[in-house]
């Protein structure tokens, strides 16, 4: 099947500072991986923004604002018709928590919507709760784009991002564990409205090296209408490219150091 267009999805980790070489480094892997679309999360400094603007001509650039300290930069191809929204509900109702990015991509007269989250961290009960909330209202969000679409279930949608997956800690045997937070969202707010979560070529995006105490997780993840098609990998949907496919420890603890902590999400869509 032929590629509609591609995507990457990487949070950067703070990205600010050192402006020129982080600007290089990271530009450098994206151009490496040419996507059509890409996101990139804990933009802090609107120098990057700039920097950015200046490296990439080919791309046009958008990025949230607001209170929060860290904001999502979104690209598209000057090529295509691309329209940019920033959606304030996915703040869960908290000014400080990060806005949705939505995109929408038109091909051959077909909207393809894509939101780009950025949600809560933290074990805590309520870093569950708000993660929870903003996960039914991007499912939900679906129903909205339907408004539009020819007949129901017709809209081309996924949301996507770093959507800090890691479940709650809490005592008296009543934590609830990443796979359990992933399976809610996949089989109790997904499914209802005919969206899936694609899977992944690595068990883990990400990790904060070999001296940490926390174990490599799954965090990211791509959340789609069922009625898009994508390439494969080795019978996976989307390749998480950067440490999680470097062959040693001290490989994968020098890309977390030059890079982040997060994989490259990286995935095409096809017609």
């Amino acid at each position: 099947m032929a590629k509609l267009f591609s995507v990457v999805s990487w949070n950067v980790e703070h990205f600010k500072g050192e402006v020129k070489k982080r600007v290089g480094d990271v530009t450098s892997q994206i151009k490496n991986l040419n996507p059509d679309v890409f996101a990139l999360y804990e933009v802090e400094g609107k120098e990057v923004f700039s920097s950015l603007t200046a490296t990439m001509p080919d791309y046009n650039f958008h990025i949230t604002e607001g209170p929060q300290t860290q904001e999502i930069l979104v690209a598209a191809k000057n090529n295509f018709t691309s329209f940019f929204t920033q959606k304030l509900e996915f703040k869960s109702g908290n000014q400080y928590l990060r806005p949705g990015a939505l995109l929408t991509i038109t091909i051959e007269n077909q909207n393809y919507s894509l939101l780009f989250l950025h949600t809560k961290s933290g074990t805590d009960p309520l870093g569950l709760g708000l993660r929870d909330d903003m996960f039914k209202r991007a499912c939900n969000f679906r129903t909205v784009l339907d408004k539009n679409a020819e007949k129901k279930w017709d809209s081309k949608y996924l949301f996507l991002g770093d959507l800090n997956t890691m479940g709650m800690e809490y005592p008296y045997g009543k934590a609830i564990n990443a796979k359990t937070e992933i399976k809610k969202l996949a089989e109790k707010e997904a499914q209802k409205v005919k969206m899936r979560i694609l899977k992944k070529d690595e068990p883990a995006s990400w990790w904060n090296g070999s001296k940490s105490k926390m174990p490599p997780s799954n965090l990211d993840q791509v959340v789609v209408s069922d009625n898009l098609k994508f390439k494969k990998y080795s019978g996976a949907e989307v390749t998480v490219l950067g440490w999680p496919k470097e062959a040693t420890t001290e490989k994968k603890d020098e890309w977390i150091k030059r890079y982040s902590d997060h994989g490259i999400l990286y995935f095409e869509i096809q017609k």
